[in-house]
């Protein structure tokens, strides 16, 4: 009887009827109870059901491995690694990712022997290895391990693209999902959320439109489908297009912790606290949906932001004591940055001595950021000294320092970390700002850049600049060159900051009703922000600059940072 129900599943059609398969294994499970029939009844049934799953090998889909598993663990079977084995090789097979399904499937089994662990690891353990490699930042490895698969499937293209947008190279991101197309495979829910976050990191408008366009073309409308919608309101929060993240929030049918998160985030970091206020409380007094560590950061973000000092401290104590949400590393890194940006120096050092978790560089570097806001070079060396030992390789740290000790005209501590710095041989990062025009060619700007084609008329356009500016009262902020020359030297230094030159070259290239987008790798100096605030009233042009810190909204002379920065 098995081996012609074997032979007949293996000659009969594709389509499985699966009632007579239940049939004739109930009917195997009404024979006697002697050892002997219940040793074959077992074979039988393994054999059958093999049997059938070997057919499905070539013509099967998704549902179909559910409805035979299904089936297995109504009969008993689930234990029966044979049978397991062949459904996780389907799995494989049809690029099932391992979670959930998969892992459904071998979690409940109590003995597992070679073959079905090697099935797993076959099927899985590569793209897992991929992922993790992502996840730990070693690219290198991840990126090598994947061209060695004969077969790529959308599982270790997804880790691929998500990897390289999580560990920020959002160029390398891009590129493997246009090798995806290109092989035919299409884009899941999270291939294109991941491919939405590399447009985030670089941007630009052309990079958003892009996102979009790949979205709609999967069928993933951020109406209907949370996490594309999500994603879509971080990336446009990122290229200064907080009305259209906005947008895309009021669209969403559904929404999660991670919308409304992305959301206050995105309020948060364009300067617009209250309204980023105003959703967190709505979002806990008026849904079920229970915040978590990312729409803390996100709400405390807002405050530090406006120097909100006391809604900051209620939201705080609310994480704990509301919602059980315990404060980690990042949520005191943001109550150091409220309390130091408040000028509260102390108060932010006293709280980092009785954080409940170790500081980590971040914390430590909110409060040096601070002392270099308010000038506080003694709190300033006592961050300082634990930053040099948590990351002593990040010269950020030391450069920091060294402007402090240059705003209080110390120029002896100046030589001394600029010592350190030559004993480590660390390179300083470059202050590079960005435009994307409008054909979608990116401008970079370096200090003094003189290799731009268009260079003799930005320095004429800013020379013109500066002479509308002073008549409205604008002087050079000399504190911020931290360097010891003369103030000729100073002025010179800062004409050539490069959000001037983008500024300027903006100014030269696009019509005067179009809003200007500047990005820049660093935070923007005192000056510059000065200068970008007249700028926008002498010449009526709204303009949105990005620094490593937040977006500035420059209008009519004045600044959505209400120059609280």
């Amino acid at each position: 009887m098995t081996v012609a129900h074997s032979h007949r599943f293996s000659t009969a059609s594709n389509s499985i009827n699966i009632s007579l398969l239940s049939k004739q294994l109930l009917q195997l499970g009404r024979t006697n109870n002697n050892s002997e029939t219940l040793a074959e009844i077992s074979h039988q049934r393994e054999l059958l059901v093999s049997s059938l799953i070997s057919k499905l090998d070539d013509c099967i889909n998704l549902n179909q491995i559910k409805q035979i598993h299904g089936h297995v663990i109504r009969k008993g079977l689930d234990q029966s690694c044979y049978i397991l084995t062949k459904l996780i090789r389907t799995l494989t097979k049809l690029g099932v990712p391992m979670d959930p399904y998969p892992r459904r499937v071998i979690e409940p089994v109590q003995f597992r022997n070679p073959f079905l662990w090697t099935a797993v690891i076959r099927g899985y353990a590569i793209e897992e290895l991929i992922a993790a490699y992502g996840r730990v930042g070693n690219m290198e490895s991840a990126a090598e391990l994947f061209e060695s698969l004969p077969t790529k499937d959308m599982v270790a293209w997804t880790a691929m693209i998500t990897g390289f947008a999580q560990n920020a190279k959002p160029q390398e991101a891009l590129e493997y999902f246009d090798r995806m197309e290109k092989s035919g495979i299409r884009a899941d829910e999270v291939t294109v959320a991941g491919f939405i976050s590399a447009c985030a990191q670089l941007g630009a408008s052309k990079y958003a439109d892009r996102a979009v366009q790949i979205a709609q073309k999967s069928g993933y409308s951020p109406s209907d489908h949370v996490v594309i919608g999500s994603a879509l309101i971080d990336m446009y929060s990122k290229c200064g297009n907080v009305e259209e993240a906005v947008n895309v929030f009021a669209s969403m049918n559904k929404k999660n912790v991670f919308s409304y998160s992305s959301m206050i985030l995105g309020l948060a970091i364009h300067g617009r606290a209250q309204e980023a206020l105003d959703l967190f409380h709505y979002m806990v007094t008026q849904t079920a949906i229970k915040p978590n560590t990312v729409t803390f950061i996100g709400a405390l973000t807002a405050c530090s932001h406006s120097g909100l000092v006391d809604q900051g401290r209620l939201v705080f104590a609310s994480m704990y004591q509301t919602f059980g949400v315990k404060p980690t590393q990042d949520h005191y890194t943001c109550m150091v940055d409220l309390l130091g940006r408040a000028g509260r120096l102390q108060e932010a050092l006293e709280l980092i001595k009785t954080m409940s978790v170790e500081p980590h560089g971040g914390v430590w570097g909110a409060l040096l950021g601070a002392c270099r806001i308010h000038n506080n070079p003694d709190i300033a060396e006592i961050a300082a000294e634990h930053l040099f030992e948590l990351e002593p390789d990040i010269i950020g740290n030391y450069i920091l320092l060294s402007n402090i000790y240059a705003s209080a005209g110390d120029w002896g501590g100046v030589l001394r970390v600029r010592k350190l710095i030559k004993e480590k041989g660390l390179k300083k990062t470059p202050a590079v700002s960005w435009v994307v025009d409008k054909n979608g060619q990116m401008h970079k700007f370096f200090p003094g850049n003189l290799n731009h084609p268009m260079s003799n008329k930005i320095q004429e356009k800013l020379e013109e600049l500066v002479e509308r500016l002073t008549v409205l009262g604008y002087q050079p902020d000399l504190s911020s060159v931290p360097y010891d020359v003369s103030d000729n030297a100073k002025r010179s230094i800062l004409i050539q900051h490069t959000e001037k030159l983008a500024l300027a070259f903006c100014l030269l290239t696009t019509s005067r009703d179009s809003t200007i987008k500047i990005m820049k790798n660093l935070r923007m100096c005192q000056d510059c922000h000065t200068f970008m605030r007249l700028a926008s009233e002498v010449t009526r042009r709204v303009i949105i600059m990005r620094d490593n810190m937040r977006f500035h909204h420059f209008k009519s002379g004045a600044c959505s940072c209400g120059d609280f920065w």
